[in-house]
């Protein structure tokens, strides 16, 4: 068997060679009623998530954020913004489980992964600005849950991660057009904030962007190294630790 090569992440530009024997170079196309029935089902948990926290726990700050980008991609499938709404779906479905594991491993006083654990501990710490919260939220899911939802797609779609590059360059699309807006809603206002405020300064240190072609980059390793156990464990292991360390740097509680 072999596996895709030279392909650099979201955007490069590079070639590749043919897809792995055995899994299709394109996933099944149609939204299909699968899809759209998750994805209904994935909104209707994070709108009983939103009624059940209070609005200043910074796990429901999260939660109002990623309602409004799921809101915006379930709007997107099947009006023709990806190529193949049926991948687009899944990925999307795959995506969400993975934020309501760690909600419920919290919940049930189990320890989530690493990467959301800095929130789950700081969720009602005063010190922290709504948009520390949001943006750690966002650094977890981004950074590690979205390359393993990579992984589960492709194997519940037997296909390759290159046959989703396209949706999930759109999707990443979407993140980045309602990054702005969500930052702006969470900023203080201009009369209290300047370039020199510790809120600033430690918001300018992550990316979105960045995060998630680290992602896409993260998902086809793990993907090279599918059928090595013990490296895919290790390699699942340090991602997550290490999206988790930022995550707390960027829960840093601030004064004032």
């Amino acid at each position: 068997m072999t596996t895709t090569q030279g392909y650099g992440g979201p955007g490069s530009g590079s070639g590749r060679t043919a897809p792995t024997v055995g899994f299709a170079a394109r996933p099944p196309t149609g939204a299909g009623p699968a899809a759209t029935r998750g994805v209904v089902e994935v909104l209707a948990r994070m709108r009983a998530l939103a009624a059940g926290l209070p609005a200043e726990d910074g796990v429901a700050v999260f939660n109002g954020v990623y309602l409004t980008v799921t809101e915006a991609v379930a709007r997107r499938i099947g009006d023709g913004t990806f190529q193949d709404p049926a991948a687009a779906g899944e990925l999307d479905i795959r995506f969400a489980r993975r934020y309501f594991d760690a909600v419920d491993a919290a919940a049930a006083g189990l320890r989530p992964p690493a990467c959301w654990r800095p929130l789950f501990q700081l969720r009602r710490h005063p010190g922290v600005h709504p948009l520390q919260f949001a943006l750690a939220g966002i650094n977890a899911h981004i950074g590690h849950d979205l390359a393993l939802a990579v992984l589960d797609t492709c194997r519940a779609l037997e296909c390759e991660p290159a046959a989703l590059e396209h949706d999930f360059d759109r999707v990443g699309g979407v993140l980045t057009s309602l990054e702005e807006r969500i930052r702006e809603l969470l900023m203080p206002g201009p009369d209290v904030l300047d370039v020199a405020d510790p809120l600033t300064h430690l918001i300018g240190s992550w990316s979105l962007d960045k995060a998630r072609d680290g992602a896409w980059v993260a998902a086809r390793a793990l993907w090279s190294v599918r059928r090595l156990p013990d490296v895919a464990e290790e390699l699942t292991e340090r991602l997550d630790a290490g999206v988790g360390l930022v995550g707390r740097m960027l829960l840093t509680p601030l004064p004032g």
